[in-house]
């Protein structure tokens, strides 16, 4: 699958499809998307991961063991569903608190409210995912139920229980003053705070409460601890932001050593009214892909390094090294 039709599919973000072509599916309780039915398409070695979606002008229909993606009567792409393993595939992805305290504009989350998962029930899904043999990382995120510092006690029970599974570890929650510290000492591998954007006006107006400053120099200190491609962060792109605001924010990121993830901006229904959102284009989202792959080449840092979490599944992202060709300019 060529950037080109990967960033079609992904500005889309839809697939109009039979249930009974797919195989697991999952609504995911983290970020954007949260609440919707999603899947997994692969399509050589990219993948893509789309919402169920009847109204989507992207339409399914099977050939033979494969499934062809259709827009206005032409074929975009065939390939084949890919079944997760715990929220996307080889990955033993776990969002231990669906619900939230803070009311980021873009995010359901806090208007789901959804459950808790007790460190028993956690523990258990990743034995599970471990029993099939196709568990190659274990990820785990988190909303916000009391506070941060006592979610981030949660998600430390869980990283010193599963550290006996002998797979690369990340964790993607909110910082403490010693959350990089205690990871790095407890074995974790990667690391994920989301600046969710790099416009600071745009900041204050969808995480009200929240301090982009701090998430920054968590981030910094991360790097510092962590070391070179192990720490990433959520960029969210199509909130009001411009592409010169976008490139000076992932050179800000990039200079600290931090690998940006650039994620389009999803509507949900929940937050109507509440932000505006314009999820980018086919031609933004290449543009400003390539932009951070010229940025990411300049100082040395990787995507296609990181072993868990968002960077190795590239299904709602595109992905600036595993996404396109090794000799693109």
């Amino acid at each position: 699958m060529r950037p080109e039709t990967k960033a079609e599919l992904i500005a889309v973000g839809s697939l109009d499809i039979e249930p009974s072509l797919l195989g697991k599916i999952t609504v995911p309780t983290a970020g954007p998307g949260a609440g919707k039915t999603a899947f997994f398409f692969r399509s050589g070695n990219q993948r893509v991961r789309l919402a169920l979606n009847k109204d989507s002008p992207l339409k399914a229909v099977a050939d033979g063991d494969e499934i062809v993606i259709m827009r206005d009567g032409k074929e975009v792409a065939r390939g084949q569903i890919e079944d997760e393993l715990i929220h996307c595939p080889e990955q033993a992805y776990i969002n231990m608190t669906e619900k939230c305290i803070f009311d980021c504009k873009f995010c359901p989350v806090p208007k789901l409210n959804g459950k808790v998962k007790t460190i028993e029930e956690v523990l258990g899904l990743i034995e599970e995912a471990n029993a099939t043999g196709k568990m190659k990382a274990i990820s785990i995120t988190s909303g916000v139920d009391e506070s941060v510092e006592k979610e981030f006690e949660r998600a430390m029970k869980v990283i010193n229980a599963v550290k006996k599974y002998g797979v690369p570890i990340g964790v993607g929650v909110y910082p403490t003053a010693d959350s990089n510290r205690r990871m790095k000492e407890a074995g974790v591998d990667e690391i994920k705070y989301n600046v969710e954007t790099m416009d600071r006006e745009l900041y204050g107006k969808v995480c009200p409460g929240q301090d982009m400053e701090e998430v920054l120099k968590a981030l910094k200190e991360a790097v510092e601890i962590f070391g070179k491609n192990k720490v990433c962060s959520n960029f969210i792109i199509g909130l009001g932001e411009t592409d010169e605001a976008v490139e000076k924010g992932i050179r800000e990121l990039v200079s600290l050593g931090v690998v940006p993830i650039l994620r389009p901006a999803s509507k949900h229904p929940l937050r109507e009214g509440e932000v505006f959102i314009e999820r980018p284009s086919k031609e933004r989202l290449l543009k400003l892909t390539r932009l951070l792959r010229k940025i990411l080449d300049e100082n040395g840092l990787r995507a296609d390094l990181f072993k868990t979490m968002c960077l190795p599944c590239t299904g709602c992202d595109m992905n600036p090294h595993t996404d396109f060709c090794e000799d693109e300019d």
